[in-house]
């Protein structure tokens, strides 16, 4: 990614926040990123670290419209994902993709378990959320123009609790230095 798309989305993520009334706190640690695929626009998601804990998380994440965070998994975080302003459609699976498509799919909406296909989606709007245990395979996509995403966790650990069913996807960005960043991110060194 080049360093004047990161700055335009950090631009655009915090327009978004200040118009639906999140404020961010003094010193947010911002993750910009296209999973190492070279087409923010296509997969891209925008997270900000709100609290990291040894023994939570919480994160606030911005999309555009169908921005796919790219099918994953974690072995050790369980997460709530909520809608925060937006909607966002998440596509489920109970093991691998691939490998379980159509075999049954048991996840906590709103608190309450509701079984669906292995790889069918489900559509969350504005103040709801799905529970994802450790296992549970997951990609998701803001379906509005714009979206505001919460996540609540366990211990968040990006470098190595992130299982892609690409293997060819990374965390991370590669980010091609075309302008001074106006603030450092996650991955930056130094």
């Amino acid at each position: 990614m080049k360093r004047s798309e990161i700055n335009q989305v950090i631009r655009d993520a915090k327009a978004c926040f200040s118009a639906h009334g999140w404020t961010l706190p003094p010193k947010p640690k911002w993750d910009v990123t296209d999973f190492g695929l070279g087409d923010f626009q296509a997969f891209g998601l925008t997270l900000i670290n709100l609290a990291e804990e040894r023994e939570y998380c919480e994160k606030l994440m911005y999309g555009r419209k169908d921005q796919v965070t790219p099918a994953h998994t974690h072995a050790q975080k369980k997460e709530d994902i909520i809608v925060r302003w937006g909607e966002l459609t998440l596509r489920l699976w109970d093991g691998k993709p691939g490998e379980v498509d159509g075999k049954p799919c048991t996840v906590n909406v709103c608190g309450e378990p509701i079984t669906m296909t292995s790889g069918e989606t489900l559509t969350l709007k504005a103040g709801e959320r799905v529970t994802l245990c450790p296992g549970n395979w997951h990609e998701f996509w803001v379906s509005s123009e714009e979206g505001i995403v919460g996540e609540v966790s366990t211990a968040n650990d990006d470098a190595n609790d992130n299982f892609f069913a690409n293997p060819d996807i990374g965390r991370f960005p590669d980010v091609e230095e075309d302008e001074p960043a106006i603030l450092k991110l996650i991955s930056d060194k130094s």
